[in-house]
């Protein structure tokens, strides 16, 4: 585990299994992935950022960018910053919720983002 990642976490050990799972499967499904370790967000970007891992009081948020609003019980809140640019953000409270549908969103988001 990188230093900067540790220290992100610093405040939420508890939560360093969930990154370290959302980040191993984001580098299974585009091993191209930059992961940036910025103060409130872990960037993770191809050509353009697509995806990131945030702390919102005391939960883990997973952020991905896409073309359309997709509209699912998981998404907790959808916004469109850009035209037919949509923000999406899951809370995530166990490993098991980083799975197939979450990761195909956060796939789709890494071709959109490489596609701009």
């Amino acid at each position: 585990m990188k230093a900067d990642v540790l220290l992100f976490f610093s405040s939420h050990p508890e939560m360093i299994p969930l990154y370290e799972r959302l980040e191993e499967e984001i580098l299974r499904i585009c091993p191209e992935t930059v992961i940036d370790v910025q103060k409130s967000q872990i960037a993770f970007s191809c050509r353009f950022r697509f995806a990131f891992a945030s702390m919102r009081g005391e939960r883990f948020v997973v952020t991905f960018g896409l073309a359309e609003r997709i509209e699912h019980p998981r998404i907790k809140q959808a916004s469109e910053p850009y035209p037919n640019r949509w923000t999406h953000h899951v809370i995530v409270a166990s490993a098991q919720e980083i799975d197939a549908e979450l990761m195909g969103w956060i796939e789709q988001a890494c071709r959109f983002a490489s596609c701009k």
